[in-house]
């Protein structure tokens, strides 16, 4: 038998005893009263969250990867996070992954007992090459998911840098990972739906570590993604607009050198600016390791 019933995530939430008696207004009023304290709860753990942000980034540098874990909600906020990066951030679409228990048709209907298994995750791990430049980010808002916890073991024999977030202390996750995340949320709105209050603390510190480490490996400029794609209508105008609100140049200035920069923004940014050609500008990012504010030095 698994005894939840110390897990905060799993306590009843004293403000919400009537919760079925409430009218529609006091459900929805209810419901972001207790949102606010997931800000508070994050707020708390800034520190870890800044160290992770620094493991994240230099293991992108490294040549390494950030590979999310996890199952259910958890597993989905990861592959959520993971597949945003490469069209917001123009990196491979492997560099940031997730991996969910019961594989990617689990996104979509859960797959029973897969988060029990503890060999499943190394398996997964093994399938996508885990390698000691990696790492490996264990979600789990219980924090004591096997899936979870077996993939940070496996990692950590692999030498891989383990960290866990998870809405409960001394967590499970946490005592394996070489560093524990732990915002404490607070008994949810409805007893043990951690697709609420949880699941919205970890998507919140995910933005944080995926965001934080591009910024650090130079894919934004100012508060601009200027390694963003102009894969679709609406990121070839966003890429035009980064283009001309970086440069000062006008439209048809930044489609012409975007397109002698192949869709690379951050060269034809360089392009206009040092009035240069496109191999000097690729040179130049080269050097400054993709930073825009060292190239223009």
């Amino acid at each position: 038998m698994i005894d939840l019933s110390k897990l905060t995530t799993e306590m009843r939430n004293m403000n919400t005893m009537n919760l079925d008696e409430m009218t529609s207004f006091e459900i929805a009023q209810i419901m972001n009263k207790e949102d606010e304290k997931v800000v508070k709860a994050v707020q708390e753990v800034l520190p870890e969250i800044a160290t992770t942000i620094k493991w994240a980034s230099g293991s992108l540098r490294g040549g390494g990867r950030i590979i999310y874990i996890g199952a259910g909600t958890s597993g989905r906020i990861g592959l959520l996070d993971a597949v945003e990066c490469s069209p917001t951030f123009g990196v491979p679409p492997n560099m940031v992954t997730g991996l969910i228990a019961g594989g990617d048709r689990a996104f979509i209907k859960a797959v029973e007992g897969a988060e029990d298994s503890e060999t499943l995750c190394e398996e997964d791990l093994k399938r996508i090459f885990l390698s000691s430049k990696d790492i490996v980010i264990g979600l789990a808002a219980s924090g004591r998911t096997p899936y979870v916890i077996h993939g940070l073991q496996y990692a950590n024999s692999v030498g891989c840098l383990t960290v866990a977030i998870a809405c409960n202390k001394d967590s499970a996750i946490g005592k394996v990972a070489k560093l524990a995340i732990e915002p404490i949320s607070g008994p949810e709105v409805l007893t043990g739906s951690t697709r609420l209050k949880a699941a919205t603390a970890q998507k919140l510190v995910l933005n944080m570590i995926s965001t934080g480490s591009m910024i650090e490996i130079g894919k934004v400029y100012e508060n601009l993604m200027v390694d963003v794609q102009p894969s679709n209508l609406k990121l070839k105008e966003r890429a035009q607009n980064i283009v001309m609100e970086i440069t000062g140049c006008n439209r048809d200035e930044g489609i012409t050198a975007i397109d002698k920069a192949s869709g690379n923004v951050k060269t034809a940014i360089i392009m206009i600016l040092l009035n240069c050609t496109v191999k000097e500008a690729e040179e130049k990012l080269e050097q400054s390791r993709g930073k825009i504010r060292n190239a223009l030095k």
